[in-house]
C-alpha cells in the first residue's frame, strides 16, 4: 500500500515545500501525495508554489482548494466583494510573485483586477480543484467539514471556511485530516494537532513563522520544516 503524505497551508513559502517533500522522501510512484490547500498569499512565491504544485499534480498528487486559492479565484472572476477580502489576506504578496501592476503595499483593493496569461493559466487550474478527498477511512480538507452533514451535501464554500464549530462538533467514523487553523491556535504548537474526536490539524503556520508540516499516513509520522 502507497503512504500517504498530507502537506496544507504552503503560502507562497516555495523553498519550504521543496525541501520538506525531499525530508520525506516523496516518490510519487510510491507515495500518494495530498495537498489540502492555501497555496497563494503571505508568503514570497506564490507563483513558484502554484507552478510547483501543478507539477505535483501532473505527477499524480490529489490536489484540493483552500480559503485563500477560492480569493483568488473570485477575486479573478471580479467579484468585488472577494477582491476587498482578498487584498485584506494577502493578495498584495500573491501579486507581487506574478509581476502584477496592482501589487503595490500601499494600494487600496482595485475594482477590477487584470489578468494576465499566466494568471489565467493558474486561476483555471485553482478554480477546477475540488474541496474534499474520501477514502474508507479518510476525509482530507482544507478547513473541515460539518458535524452533521455529508462532504458531499456541503457548500464547497463551508468545507474550506469552517473552524470551531468543525473542532468541536465533529463526531463521525472516518478520520478527518485538515489545515486552515494554525495548530498553534488549536493546541499551543505548530506540532500537528491530534484530536480526540478523529481529527487532525495539519496546518503549522509555516508562513507565520511556523513549521510546514507532512503527515504519513497510515503511520501517523510526521516531517517537518521549520
Amino acid at each position: 500500500m502507497k503512504r500517504i503524505l498530507a502537506i496544507s497551508d504552503i503560502h507562497g513559502e516555495l523553498e519550504k515545500l521543496e525541501t520538506l517533500l525531499v525530508e520525506a522522501s516523496y516518490d510519487p510512484n510510491n507515495d500518494q501525495l495530498i495537498l489540502l490547500g492555501d497555496y497563494v498569499d503571505r508568503g514570497p512565491a506564490s507563483k513558484g508554489v502554484v507552478d510547483k504544485v501543478k507539477q505535483l499534480h501532473e505527477d499524480g498528487a490529489i490536489v484540493l482548494m483552500g480559503n485563500h486559492d477560492h480569493m483568488m479565484v473570485k477575486s479573478f472572476e471580479q467579484d468585488p466583494v472577494f477582491i476587498e477580502r482578498w487584498f485584506r489576506n494577502g493578495a498584495q504578496q500573491t501579486l507581487a510573485s506574478y509581476g502584477h501592476a496592482a501589487a503595490g503595499t500601499e494600494s487600496e483593493a482595485p475594482e477590477v483586477l487584470e489578468k494576465t496569461a499566466i494568471l489565467e493559466e493558474h486561476v483555471a487550474f485553482l478554480a477546477d480543484l475540488d474541496c474534499y478527498y474520501e477514502t474508507d477511512d479518510y476525509i482530507f480538507v482544507h478547513g473541515g467539514v460539518h458535524p452533521t452533514t455529508l462532504p458531499a451535501k456541503t457548500d464547497p464554500y463551508m468545507l474550506m471556511w469552517i473552524r470551531e464549530e468543525f473542532h468541536r462538533g465533529y463526531c463521525g467514523e472516518k478520520t478527518v485530516v485538515f489545515g486552515h487553523t494554525p495548530t498553534e491556535n488549536l493546541h499551543g504548537k505548530h506540532d500537528v494537532y491530534f484530536g480526540e474526536n478523529k481529527i487532525i490539524g495539519i496546518d503549522g503556520g509555516a508562513v507565520f513563522g511556523g513549521r510546514l508540516n507532512c503527515l504519513e499516513l497510515p503511520s501517523r509520522k510526521v516531517y517537518s520544516v521549520e
